[in-house]
C-alpha cells in the first residue's frame, strides 16, 4: 500500500525549525514567506469559525457560500506563497470579491461616521477576519519588497479587508441589528 503525504502528519523534518515549500525547497519558519502563509492560513480558519459557530442558521444560504468560495479562493493564494513563482489566481477572483462588495452596498445605508465592531456575533466575527485579512494583506507587502509575489494576490487581500467590512454590515443588517457608532469622548 502507498502512502499518501498527506497520510503523514508527524514528520520531524520541521523539528529544526526550517519547513518545506510546495517547491520542495526548506526554509526557516521565520522566513516572511511563512510568515505571510501563516496570516493567510489563519484568515482561512477564522472564515470557518464565521461559517460554523456565527453564522445564524436563519440566514440566506449565500453567505456561506460566498465565505466557502473565499476560503477556496484563499486556499490558491496559499499555493501561490508556498511555491513561489506558481500562480493560480486571476482578475476574476478579485472580481467576484467587488461584486460582493457592490451588492452589500447596494442595500446598506451610507456610513457618516465610524463604526466600532459590534453588533451581531457574526458581524463581530466578520471584523475579525478583516483585521486578519489587513495583518495578512501586510505581511504579503513585507514578503513581496523581498522576493516579487502575484500582484493579483496582493489585491485580493486587499479587497477582502473591505469585503470583511461591508460583510459585517450587511450581517447586522441581516439580523436587524445596527451598525455599532463610535462616539468620541464616550
Amino acid at each position: 500500500m502507498s502512502t499518501n503525504r498527506l497520510d503523514q502528519i508527524v514528520t520531524k523534518s520541521g523539528d529544526q525549525g526550517t519547513t518545506s515549500l510546495g517547491d520542495g525547497q526548506r526554509i526557516s519558519k521565520s522566513h516572511l514567506r511563512i510568515q505571510s502563509l501563516g496570516s493567510t492560513d489563519e484568515l482561512n480558519a477564522a472564515i470557518g469559525l464565521l461559517i460554523s459557530a456565527f453564522l445564524p442558521s436563519t440566514l440566506d444560504s449565500k453567505f456561506r457560500k460566498e465565505l466557502q468560495a473565499i476560503q477556496h479562493t484563499l486556499f490558491d493564494a496559499g499555493a501561490e506563497i508556498c511555491i513561489p513563482g506558481y500562480t493560480t489566481l486571476t482578475e476574476e477572483h478579485i472580481q467576484r470579491i467587488e461584486n460582493y462588495i457592490a451588492i452589500y452596498l447596494e442595500d446598506l445605508p451610507a456610513l457618516k461616521e465610524f463604526i466600532l465592531p459590534g453588533g451581531t456575533a457574526a458581524a463581530a466575527q466578520a471584523h475579525v477576519c478583516r483585521t486578519i485579512a489587513r495583518r495578512a494583506e501586510r505581511d504579503l507587502v513585507a514578503l513581496n519588497e523581498t522576493e516579487p509575489v502575484n500582484d493579483t494576490c496582493l489585491q485580493l487581500l486587499n479587497r477582502l479587508s473591505d469585503y470583511f467590512f461591508v460583510l459585517s454590515r450587511a450581517l447586522n443588517q441581516a439580523e436587524g441589528q445596527t451598525d455599532v457608532f463610535w462616539q468620541k469622548g464616550y
